[in-house]
């Protein structure tokens, strides 16, 4: 018995002191995503954008030997496990609910919204990645495809910054779309359901959306947050074709072709939607999941805004903005001709 102990031994002490060396960092990144939330539930601004402003507050810890580790691993892991707990938000039902002219409508309108992104960032001398990044992120779900798409997206020194300002800009648009996109709906006459399919197709955020549909109505805020959650699940096609095309144009990617062609956190988003479509699961553990996999994501974003200097933010000029600018005008123009076509 005596070589069995002394052979576990030296595993479990490895795994002592590497969750040692997390703790400073994870606790840090998790305690700042605390105080996001109790902020946003307080004064109504978003949870994402609460949590990098605060996490930028400590860019000082960022290189401190004790945090680093627990920083990068919740900038890393944590949120590749959150966005793979966000499949258990949807459903294979719901997905369908809309009618299939709506889902292949909003499919296409990601794929012009990425190619637009793409399409731009050359115009301005920015890189292939960038525009994918910013043009998923509009075209997805904001704050949440940003982070996971960068995870896929080949990696160089600004990187981090650039997915640090498409959080940034995705959250800030999504949040003025908010209040002025049910206005609009409004002047143009739309109904409960055409009102939340065009905010639930045009508006970058989750939290946003189901805030500004349900301010028109709730049947509006329902069709709203349906068509978003159809978005939200096209994230798994897009991350694939992303990962096929960076693997098959290596010269994007500095002459790197690792880039894995499916990541493990997207087969366990795929797993999560097929668990949650069955109904295995009792609804308050679905419900307790997905409360985790905010908080994995919030906790993942205010460890960006750890790792990111505000001066490094500062140099990324006024391209950028003009980029999503255009992507969001794209994908609202995009959807509101299908609800005239379709509507």
């Amino acid at each position: 018995m005596l070589p069995k102990t002394q052979q576990r031994l030296p595993s479990w002490q490895s795994m002592r002191q590497s969750a040692g060396s997390l703790a400073p960092g994870l606790l840090l990144s998790v305690t700042v995503a605390a105080a996001a939330t109790f902020l946003s539930a307080h004064y109504g601004a978003p949870q994402m954008l609460f949590a990098l402003l605060l996490g930028i507050a400590f860019h000082f810890l960022a290189n401190d030997s004790k945090c680093q580790p627990g920083i990068e691993f919740a900038a890393k892991k944590v949120l590749r496990f959150g966005v793979a707990l966000l499949g258990l938000r949807i459903t294979m039902e719901e997905m369908t609910s809309l009618g299939w002219e709506i889902l292949i409508w909003v499919a296409c309108g990601i794929a012009l919204t990425i190619s637009i992104g793409m399409l731009v960032a050359k115009i301005l001398g920015r890189r292939i990645q960038f525009g994918v990044l910013t043009g998923g992120s509009v075209a997805i779900c904001g704050a949440s495809a940003a982070l996971a798409i960068s995870a896929v997206l080949p990696k160089h020194q600004y990187s981090e910054r650039n997915t640090l300002f498409t959080v940034i800009a995705v959250t800030a648009f999504s949040t003025i779309a908010m209040v002025i996109y049910p206005i609009f709906v409004n002047v143009l006459g739309f109904d409960d359901r055409l009102a939340g399919i065009f905010i639930g197709g045009t508006i970058h955020d989750v939290a946003q959306v189901v805030g500004a549909g349900y301010s028109i109505s709730p049947q509006a805020g329902e069709f709203a947050t349906i068509t978003k959650l159809l978005r939200v699940a096209l994230l798994v096609p897009v991350i694939l074709i992303i990962s096929l095309y960076f693997r098959r144009h290596p010269e994007q990617t500095g002459g790197k072709s690792d880039i894995p062609l499916l990541p493990f956190f997207v087969i366990g988003f795929c797993i999560c939607v097929a668990i949650n479509s069955a109904h295995i699961l009792p609804v308050t553990v679905t419900d307790t999941l997905s409360g985790l996999s905010s908080w994995c994501l919030v906790s993942a974003v205010a460890a960006l805004g750890i790792k990111t200097s505000v001066k490094k933010l500062f140099t990324i000029g006024y391209e950028p903005i003009l980029m999503v600018v255009i992507e969001t005008l794209a994908i609202a123009a995009w959807v509101l001709l299908g609800i005239y076509l379709f509507g």
